[in-house]
């Protein structure tokens, strides 16, 4: 079933509110040469299966207003969000990645004994060590090698071309994808500026070798280490390992610049697009379905709006998910996949932006 020719930012640690009155320095967007010179093709792969999870506990804007006070309307009318799902007491990243795979798996009708390759996308991992990947591994009985990449919201585009590298150059047959993160226990609930940004998930995919005319068109990624201070966890590392002065000032929860985070979003997130857009030599137009990290409406919004991409051409559902942060593209991917959104021969842009700063854009031919 799966050999060749089967069938500028706001992320969650990007996906900010316009509002914030931070006034860290945001980090220049202007496309550079070395823009050009990062992007790459990898033909000759194909996703042969999805499968996304997110958790049973649905928590609404107005159960946000019921337990902290937040205005409802005002999140819906600066975010797009109107409800987000919150992991069980007894869920870890994992458990989601797990259940998202589990999908996956039996989406492409594949035997698990032939996936070769692990790869999560996740910045909230179960532990420091082992990583989440490990404990995928073990729980579905893999046989293979698995790893843990951590970029953030970006974490599923980078994740997915790396393995797409062990695909195409003959070191795996069967990748399996992820991108999770538990967003809810790293940021503060009383925090109205980020917390209602969030929720909890998982998405997944299976990737193996395909028809020279499928895969990787087109991708380009690249990072911004000067803007890491707009999207941080002060506390927690090797840096700054978690003191209780740290826990009282709650310096381990995620902050983010809202107003800055956004600007650099639109900007970058447009810029990749129109890069990896003039590499193809397509138009907007002539891409099937866009696939953005579900971070902010408002940040979609300006994106389609500069590019003039056709409104029904790109699948959102933040709505109803918030920003899940690596497992946002996979789980809109998954959906839009179920839904018959996709064809053999289709083209799909994703593109993912946050925390790092990181940006990663891919346009994949089905």
């Amino acid at each position: 079933m799966y050999e060749s020719g089967g069938s500028r930012m706001t992320s969650a640690q990007g996906a900010g509110s316009e509002t914030s009155l931070a006034t860290a320095p945001s980090p220049s967007a202007t496309p550079k040469p070395s823009w050009t010179r990062r992007t790459r093709s990898l033909l000759g792969v194909q996703i042969v299966g999805t499968g996304s999870y997110v958790p049973d506990n649905i928590v609404t804007n107005a159960d946000l207003q019921a337990q902290f006070g937040y205005d409802p309307a005002w999140i819906e009318q600066r975010t797009g969000i109107t409800s987000r799902r919150y992991a069980l007491p007894e869920q870890a990243t994992s458990d989601l990645c797990i259940e998202a795979a589990k999908r996956a798996i039996r989406h492409g009708r594949v035997d698990v004994r032939d996936i070769d390759l692990v790869v999560v996308g996740t910045f909230t991992p179960d532990y420091q060590c082992p990583t989440t990947a490990n404990l995928v591994q073990e729980a579905l009985g893999i046989d293979a090698p698995a790893m843990d990449l951590h970029a953030a919201c970006s974490g599923f585009v980078y994740a997915m071309v790396t393995a797409a590298q062990f695909v195409a150059s003959g070191n795996s047959r069967l990748a399996l994808v992820i991108g999770g993160d538990c967003n809810s226990r790293i940021v503060n609930p009383r925090d109205q500026k980020v917390a209602p940004l969030f929720g909890d998930g998982a998405g997944a995919v299976l990737i193996a070798r395909g028809d020279s005319h499928q895969g990787l068109m087109c991708y380009q990624m690249g990072s911004d280490g000067g803007g890491g201070c707009m999207l941080d966890r002060q506390a927690g590392g090797s840096k700054n390992p978690v003191t209780h002065a740290d826990l009282d000032a709650g310096r381990h929860f995620l902050q983010m610049d809202g107003r800055n985070v956004f600007k650099w979003a639109v900007r970058a997130v447009t810029d990749s697009i129109e890069v990896v857009m003039r590499k193809t030599g397509l138009s907007a137009h002539d891409v099937s379905l866009y696939v953005l990290h579900q971070a902010n409406i408002r940040i979609i919004n300006n994106v389609a709006e500069q590019l003039a991409i056709p409104p029904e051409r790109m699948f959102n559902n933040l709505q109803d998910y918030g920003n899940t942060s690596g497992g946002s593209i996979p789980i809109a991917l998954d959906e839009a996949n179920r839904a018959g959104r996709l064809d053999r021969g289709d083209t799909l842009l994703m593109s993912g932006f946050g925390a790092g700063l990181t940006w990663g854009t891919c346009l994949f031919r089905w």
